[in-house]
């Protein structure tokens, strides 16, 4: 009985995770920034001309991006680049493997 409550909770757990990725990449700008950090890093400024978006609109979703561990940052004098987490991304397509 005990194994089954434990296999419950992990399997609560991942459909957390899966869904909580699946909000975060669900957003149309969310997905063109992983798009292009998919293929270099990227100055924020790069990105929100790329995206011909407002900076600050563009600064909110690469937020959200970070907090969630897909992307991570570095200052270098008064910018800031990013660049994709592809492992994080990886291990989080992989866990929507047990539900697809």
């Amino acid at each position: 009985m005990e194994t089954q409550f434990t296999e419950n909770r992990k399997l609560h757990s991942d459909l957390e995770k899966a869904v909580g990725f699946l909000a975060v990449v669900s957003d149309k700008c969310r997905l063109h920034i992983i798009r292009l950090l998919k293929k270099k890093e990227m100055c924020v400024c790069e990105i929100w001309k790329a995206l011909k978006s407002p900076q600050n609109l563009t600064s909110h979703h690469l937020k959200v991006l970070k907090d969630f561990g897909l992307i991570s940052s570095r200052k270098e004098g008064l910018k800031v680049f990013y660049k994709l987490n592809k492992n994080t991304l990886k291990k989080h397509f992989n866990s929507l493997n047990k539900f697809i």
